[in-house]
């Protein structure tokens, strides 16, 4: 949020202000809390300010603080069902995460690989980031193994940890899973 500010300010010379941040979204979790909290600054100041500064131009100054801040300018979720979110005990700050991944091609480009059926994602839709952050964190692992064991039909580490999700079928319900 600071970092928004002080972002804009360079660029229009904003007036000191006061914020005050009630977070719901847990910090460490890959969520995307501090990074929306980045975007929705940039987004306030736009309109408390009048700055007239397009959509677009909010995705590139967004894009400069985050690799997904520019994904909440718009701030169009998309449609989801059937879902568990796990979030363990467990905090994996973004600089240790982005500090040991290693990037892989992937087999199928993302926009490709989600087309194809959800039974396919586990071996074409993979993150990067869970080479590097389960031999550091192995309980995120093992939920993921977890809800594979329950009968997701996709898992996987939410962005840069340490929240998990699985994906599971219409109208399976879910045991009760004791974390």
């Amino acid at each position: 949020v600071v970092k928004a500010y002080l972002l804009m300010d360079k660029e229009f010379h904003l007036p000191p202000i006061e914020i005050h941040l009630y977070k719901h979204i847990p910090s460490g979790a890959g969520l995307g809390g501090g990074s929306s909290d980045a975007a929705f600054i940039l987004k306030l100041l736009n309109d408390h300010y009048q700055l007239g500064v397009s959509e677009e131009q909010l995705e590139g100054y967004a894009a400069t603080l985050g690799a997904d801040c520019a994904f909440f300018i718009k701030n169009r979720p998309p449609f989801a069902e059937g879902i568990m979110i796990i979030k363990p005990n467990v905090f994996v700050s973004t600089r240790e995460a982005f500090s040991n991944i290693h990037p892989h091609r992937p087999k199928y480009p993302v926009r490709e690989a989600i087309q194809r059926p959800v039974q396919e994602w586990k071996d074409t839709l993979i993150n990067d980031f869970e080479a590097s952050v389960f031999p550091q964190h192995p309980v995120i692992g093992e939920i993921k193994e977890e809800l594979y064991h329950q009968g997701a039909i996709y898992a996987s580490m939410s962005g840069s940890g340490s929240s998990v999700f699985g994906l599971f079928a219409p109208g399976f319900v879910l045991p009760e899973i004791d974390w």
